[in-house]
């Protein structure tokens, strides 16, 4: 059994792998990752090995216990991966990204290949059927619209996310639901589009935290999958067990 980790800034996701199958997964404060996992350790007794990705900071007595409890990989821009990295800055390519992309190798072989993920930020990423990656881009995410909208301004509100099908606002609330929510789904849509036009024959794939939300109101044919970068890091565990 795998254990995965993927820790955030305040909070971390965790799930436990048998081969391909999640058995569970949870989110909890990073700071309290290490009950959750002594929890698991409990459950799932069978559990081996565990992979460590990491945006935020993990505390050194979380990581020492890793070390000393499972064979421990930590991915990183030296991990061994599944596909030819033609990013011109690999080093700075996020490894979130990196662990999707690797999720796409793995489920949707020889195919070309959008994934967006809809979480702080919006990213886009495309690797090819010939399993190339070769980059994407980075947009701010919707929470990061609405505090733009409310901290370089004087007077509008700050607002949490709120579903519109409407793309007139009639009220100043409305009107910023409308153009953020609007913006992103046109957004997505457009970038879609464009890249049908050179790979007709597209797969994409939406993620993260706002996948269920907007996948509701999508034009475009998408396959929405919230766990894709945690089946994406099982998957690299797996590839460099062998």
């Amino acid at each position: 059994m795998n254990l995965i980790i993927d820790v955030g800034n305040t909070y971390t996701k965790l799930a436990v792998f048998e081969l391909d199958n999640m058995l569970e997964k949870a989110v909890v404060e990073t700071v309290d990752i290490l009950k959750k996992i002594k929890k698991f350790q409990k459950k799932y007794s069978e559990i081996e090995k565990a992979i460590l990705s990491s945006v935020g900071k993990i505390d050194k007595s979380d990581f020492n216990y890793l070390k000393s409890e499972f064979k421990l990989e930590v991915l990183s821009h030296e991990t061994r991966l599944p596909f030819k990295n033609l990013y011109t800055t690999p080093k700075t390519l996020g490894i979130d990204r990196i662990a999707l992309v690797c999720a796409s190798v793995q489920q949707y072989p020889s195919q070309n290949v959008l994934i967006i993920d809809a979480g702080t930020c919006i990213t886009f990423d495309f690797i090819n059927a010939n399993n190339d990656y070769l980059g994407g881009a980075i947009s701010p995410g919707i929470d990061m619209r609405y505090r733009a909208l409310h901290n370089q301004t004087a007077n509008l509100p700050l607002l949490t996310i709120k579903e519109t099908k409407d793309i007139i606002g009639t009220s100043t609330e409305q009107a910023m639901h409308s153009g953020v929510i609007n913006g992103v789904l046109s957004e997505i849509d457009g970038n879609v589009n464009v890249y049908k036009t050179k790979y007709p024959d597209l797969t994409v794939i939406l993620t993260g935290g706002n996948t269920k939300m907007l996948s509701k109101q999508l034009k475009s044919s998408i396959f929405a999958n919230s766990n894709f970068l945690l089946e994406g890091l099982n998957f690299i565990l797996q590839y460099n067990s062998h």
